[in-house]
């Protein structure tokens, strides 16, 4: 298999031997292998879960209620290494709607952890309910 290719001229004299070769991709494999493990134990891509310790669900804005106006709200909230919901952004909903959810989103208390984290909810708001 070597021969065939040393034989090239192009290639004479720049063709590994074959234990070379094998240590090379050896040492390239185990470095491969190595990295996603260092780089998975500093970096995860998945969201920590932090632990709800109090939540508190949302009025329904009576207005919206007998007008039978219903929908979906989406949130994001950064939760403080404390606890406590530091912020609140809108992803989607009713401006109504939101108001109602942001407040009660507000008062939920999570268990602290090391450093603060970020999490999507979403409530659906049904009249018929």
């Amino acid at each position: 298999m070597f021969a065939k290719a040393s034989a090239h001229p192009a290639l004479a004299g720049r063709c590994p031997r074959p234990g070379s070769l094998f240590a090379m991709l050896l040492l390239c494999l185990v470095s491969l292998i190595g990295l996603p493990l260092h780089s998975a134990a500093q970096k995860s891509d998945k969201p920590a879960t932090r632990k709800l310790l109090y939540r508190e669900s949302p009025g329904y804005p009576l207005t919206l209620r007998e007008a039978h106006i219903g929908g979906v709200v989406r949130l994001e909230i950064t939760i403080s290494p404390r606890g406590g919901v530091e912020q609140v952004s809108t992803l989607g909903g009713n401006p109504v709607l939101v108001e109602a959810a942001s407040a009660a989103v507000r008062k939920w208390k999570y268990a602290p952890a090391d450093n603060e984290t970020r999490t999507q909810v979403e409530f659906t708001f049904d009249p018929r309910r």
